[in-house]
């Protein structure tokens, strides 16, 4: 292993559920339907499928005004707390001396800056990537391709963080051996699980020893 990838929802911050209350309501005040399956499509969608994807549900907006309005409530929330995951700060500090790190996220850009530096973690991390700066968002590989690119390390060298049936199969389609952390709240498909190369209970149980 030459380098380890992070995601960001759901791994080092608990967004998902500030994610969903903030698109749930949105799409609510807008006279769109939330569907059952809604919140798991979503998620690493990049921010331009994912506003398209609220329009489908009847938000008569642009996605680009969608996108602006739902970037900003989340934007107010983390300004006034980033629910950051247990052990995150601890895990990612610790790694940073063994093993260089990326990230590999599907938040918009301005999101993850406000919380690497919210959470004093920005230093630790070599490159970061929002798929807003690649073509596809997960489960496209392009994040966790465009990550190692800029690592200039081969993906098959590197060991990717995930929590989401979308992001492992994004991770895996990249070519990295995959650990997954499931988020209680938000579990994977067994289908998307069964790419890991290894599955932890929390991030707590991340070493590099681990993944011997």
């Amino acid at each position: 292993m030459r380098a380890c990838v992070f995601d960001l929802d759901g791994v080092l911050v608990d967004s998902e559920p500030v994610w969903e209350e903030v698109r749930r309501a949105f799409v609510a005040e807008h006279g769109g339907t939330w569907q059952p399956d809604t919140q798991s499509r979503l998620m690493g969608m990049s921010t331009a499928e994912w506003a398209a994807y609220l329009g489908s549900l009847g938000v008569a907006m642009p996605a680009g005004e969608i996108a602006s309005a739902v970037v900003e409530r989340m934007a107010a929330r983390y300004r006034d707390a980033v629910p950051l995951m247990p052990g995150a700060v601890e895990t990612v500090r610790r790694l940073s001396g063994q093993v260089t790190l990326g990230l590999a996220s599907s938040s918009p850009r301005s999101l993850i800056d406000t919380v690497l530096a919210a959470a004093g973690l920005a230093e630790c991390f070599e490159a970061t990537v929002s798929t807003e700066e690649v073509p596809r968002g997960k489960p496209a590989p392009d994040g966790y391709l465009e990550a190692a690119r800029r690592l200039e390390v081969d993906p098959r060298e590197c060991v990717a963080v995930e929590d989401s049936s979308n992001g492992l199969r994004s991770a895996h389609a990249a070519g990295m051996r995959v650990v997954a952390v499931p988020h209680p709240r938000y579990p994977p498909a067994p289908d998307a699980l069964a790419l890991a190369w290894r599955v932890l209970p929390d991030l707590g149980a991340f070493t590099v020893e681990s993944l011997s």
